[in-house]
C-alpha cells in the first residue's frame, strides 16, 4: 500500500510533506519498545508508535523503516522531524490509538512483522 493511501485511511497528517508518499509498504511494526522494532524489523516497513522522542527516528533508520506513524495525536518536535527528513523517513501523525491503527491496516491487507 502506498504511504499516501495509509495517510488517507488513518486520517493522518504528514509532517514531512516534502518526502515521497508514493512509496509502497506491506508490513507494519507496531510497538513503543524500540528494542522490539530492532529485533523484529522488516526492511521497508511502516512503524507505528506513540514514542515521539528522537530515538524513534534513529531506530527507524537502523531498521530501514520507510515511514513512522505517531499515534494518539502525539506530535514530535521539529528536531525529530528534521532528522527524519535527513534520513528520508516519512513521518505522519494520527488521532487513532495503536489498537485501531493496527486493525485498520490489517483490514487493508497489511501484514505484521512480528
Amino acid at each position: 500500500m502506498r504511504l499516501e493511501e495509509i495517510k488517507d485511511i488513518l486520517h493522518g497528517t504528514v509532517l514531512t510533506s516534502d518526502l515521497d508518499l508514493s512509496l509502497e509498504v506491506d508490513t507494519v511494526l507496531a510497538s513503543d519498545g524500540m528494542s522490539e522494532i530492532l529485533a523484529f524489523h522488516t526492511p521497508g516497513a511502516l512503524m507505528v508508535t506513540g514514542l515521539t522522542n528522537i530515538q524513534s527516528v534513529r531506530t527507524a533508520y537502523i531498521a530501514d523503516v520507510r515511514a513512522i506513524v505517531y499515534i494518539r495525536g502525539k506530535l514530535p518536535n521539529e528536531k525529530l522531524i528534521a532528522l527524519a527528513r535527513d534520513k528520508n523517513i516519512v513521518v505522519m501523525a494520527t488521532e487513532f490509538g495503536m489498537f485501531d491503527v493496527c486493525g485498520i491496516l490489517r483490514e487493508h491487507n497489511m501484514k505484521g512483522a512480528m
